[in-house]
């Protein structure tokens, strides 16, 4: 199967995602028995090229060979790289070995470009907005696979199983030894939470979610099983500078300051991942892995898949610390000149405003070279400070953010003192950001950078919106996550929404209740602080479809004006059937269709099938957050699911009768054996 793809004006990539079925039919071991083949698929597509855009002369092939091991030193994963006119960077990824788990019809890809390319309208269902139908559930689940998903439910539902729940898999794995344990996870926990050890293994999975229109976002979720204590150690050493920690300093926010007490961030956090940094090596292994995961989901999913990724992954937690501690100064700031909270933007202030400002010290030549350094527009000011540079690997935080103290004109900085070393490492962060990013850009695949604590977020938040402005040009290729249950959420991501708007780049939004709420207020309570989080789950879900009808207006703005209504994209991350269902009413209200492609749908694997196999059949962009790795290595991620299943007893409850229901029907009907086959193409 080929994917033919225009990225831009100076060069094409060409993916080739090909998976074969029989050894040696492509990847023969030689050069020239790979050429070949690509060299007849590239003549037969070649009358096409109107359709895709211009060849350029230089090419990048991405293929995936399952024929024969192509490396002749015998290693799993062989990479081949040669220069030619057409072809660039070829890629094996896996053996003859692995290709046993990998099959996947040539000729079934093929039809599926053909037909798209020919206007044949795909299988679409009518859609149950009650998600009380069993058939549409679970028609891509085989009987046993139904059977395995309401074990585990119930075992879910035991409060002791799921409170001891490491505890007994660690102690199962001694007992029982690591073939069995493997095997008994995979005919449970596993198999059902997780698609598959490697990226080659989850290839059928991806594979039929496809074929019932489901589209994946992946995550590579293998996590470090350490202590408490290591997780204090580490986070409480790479959170405060060499300098030392500037918290009782003038102006300095107790939020942004690590506290030993909260210093293990899985405290009260159930359903998301935690990253504790070690070293740079460390962060850089992680960017490779989201490299990896590119690499995958671009293989298997025709331009239409996401990979999710966070910020603590990639740097050192001070520098985030220091950057939000900078983003919330500056607010404070701008509030003492002008009045009013929120941030400069919100303001409305020009140029000219700020220069009555600091009148008296005007001729202060740090005052003029930070007046020439402010970003605005005809509309005000958009940034006091050139935050373009921090993407860019090369800028001076320590530099960067100082403003002037306007009776004096002396400048003051907004960052607490930062080492030549850790200026380098914020540097690498970014770097590691780009180089993923890019990569993402190239291969035709979405990045969606995960919501972390409040105390990195602002800094999370800026980076990614800088990302928007330099790769989301052309489409929304970076997303950034919003978390509704803090009471800010609305107005963050209405003044995101404008920056979007005034500068000129595609927005890109994934609206989630929140993971960290207990988390969160502990940590307010205890160290003096605002409550960040709203009072209640009502006041959460009011936050959540506030915020989604505001997105959902300004699309609809666009989509009126005659303008791109792309230009902004939302993914309603929920397994709240409510939430879905107000998205689907507004949708149809104010008359945007799945066609539109602006509004996507998204669960995890294993949870909430009810809602999200219904919306792909019926042509809603609905996607699953497919997570693999190594059945050992993947036990924190295991537990928290228990406990997240554990919280959601009501959800649990309403799948347990639809799953018992579908076993039941398919036993009188004698499809005890029901193989899944669909016909679905996702939106």
């Amino acid at each position: 199967m080929a994917q033919l793809r225009s990225l831009n004006p100076s060069r094409t990539t060409i993916q080739l995602a090909y998976y074969c079925r029989n050894a040696g039919s492509v990847c023969s071991g030689s050069r020239n028995g790979l050429l070949g083949s690509v060299t007849e698929f590239y003549s037969s597509n070649n009358k096409n090229k109107n359709n895709h855009g211009k060849f350029s002369q230089k090419r990048s092939l991405h293929t995936i060979c399952a024929g024969a091991n192509v490396n002749s030193n015998g290693s799993k994963n062989a990479v081949l790289r040669w220069q030619n006119p057409i072809l660039s960077d070829v890629r094996c990824l896996h053996s003859a070995a692995q290709d046993k788990q990998a099959q996947v019809s040539v000729a079934d890809r093929t039809q599926h470009v053909q037909s798209k390319e020919e206007g044949v309208k795909p299988q679409r269902d009518p859609l149950d907005v009650s998600f009380n139908d069993p058939i549409a559930a679970f028609k891509s689940k085989t009987t046993w696979e139904l059977a395995r998903a309401y074990l585990v439910y119930m075992i879910c539902s035991s409060e002791k199983i799921v409170e001891h729940n490491m505890t007994l898999m660690k102690w199962t794995n001694k007992m029982l030894g690591k073939k069995i344990f493997t095997a008994l996870m995979k005919a449970t926990f596993y198999g059902h939470f997780v698609a598959g050890e490697d990226q080659i293994k989850i290839i059928p999975t991806l594979e039929r979610l496809r074929s019932f229109g489901v589209k994946p976002i992946l995550d590579y979720s293998v996590e470090e099983d350490i202590s408490q204590e290591e997780a204090e150690k580490r986070e409480v050493e790479s959170s405060v500078s060499s300098a030392g920690d500037n918290e009782k300093d003038a102006g300095a926010l107790p939020q942004y300051h690590v506290d030993k007490s909260f210093a293990d961030r899985r405290y009260k956090v159930s359903s998301a991942r935690t990253y504790f940094y070690l070293n740079e090596a460390t962060c850089e292994r992680n960017m490779e892995i989201f490299i990896k995961c590119l690499e995958a989901v671009s293989g298997a999913t025709f331009g239409t898949g996401i990979t999710a990724i966070k910020l603590t992954a990639l740097g050192r937690p001070q520098l985030l610390l220091q950057l939000s501690e900078v983003i919330m100064r500056t607010r404070k700031y701008m509030e003492a000149l002008v009045g009013g909270q929120g941030n400069v933007l919100t303001h409305h202030k020009t140029i000219k405003d700020l220069e009555k400002y600091y009148a008296s010290v005007g001729d202060n030549k740090d005052v003029q070279q930070f007046l020439k350094n402010v970003t605005s527009d005809k509309e005000g000011i958009l940034h006091l400070f050139p935050w373009s540079g921090i993407v860019d690997e090369d800028s001076q935080l320590s530099e960067t953010f100082r403003v002037p103290d306007p009776l004096t004109g002396q400048m003051r900085r907004l960052i607490s003192q930062i080492s030549p070393k850790e200026e380098e490492m914020f540097r690498n962060m970014i770097r590691r950001l780009n180089t993923i990013v890019k990569t993402a850009a190239e291969l035709d695949v979405r990045i969606m950078v995960d919501a972390e604590q409040t105390y990195f977020q602002p800094a999370i938040t800026r980076i990614t919106l800088e990302m928007m402005r330099k790769y989301n040009k052309d489409k929304a290729i970076v997303f950034n996550t919003y978390q509704c249950y803090l009471r800010e959420t609305f107005r963050e991501v209405v003044t995101d929404l404008e920056q979007a708007s005034r500068q000129n780049f595609y927005f890109g939004a994934k609206l989630v209740r929140g993971a960290y709420m207990e988390q969160e207020r502990a940590r307010a309570q205890a160290l003096g602080y605002a409550d960040p989080v709203n009072p209640s789950y009502e006041a959460t879900t009011e936050m959540y479809h506030k915020t989604l009808a505001e997105c959902l207006r300004r699309i609809k703005v666009l989509k009126d004006c005659g303008q791109d209504a792309r230009k902004i994209g939302i993914m309603v991350a929920s397994h709240n059937e409510d939430t879905v269902r107000f998205a689907i009413e507004n949708m149809k209200s104010i008359g945007i269709s799945p066609e539109d492609k602006v509004i996507c749908f998204g669960q995890l694997l294993g949870m909430c099938d009810y809602i999200t196999f219904p919306l792909g059949q019926a042509g809603y962009s609905a996607y699953k957050y497919i997570p693999y790795g190594p059945v050992e290595e993947v036990l924190p991620y295991l537990s928290r699911r228990a406990q997240e299943n554990k919280g959601v007893l009501k959800k649990i409850k309403k799948e347990k009768r639809l799953l018992l229901s579908e076993i039941r029907r398919r036993l009188f009907r004698g499809q005890l054996f029901y193989t899944p086959k669909g016909n679905y193409v996702p939106i």
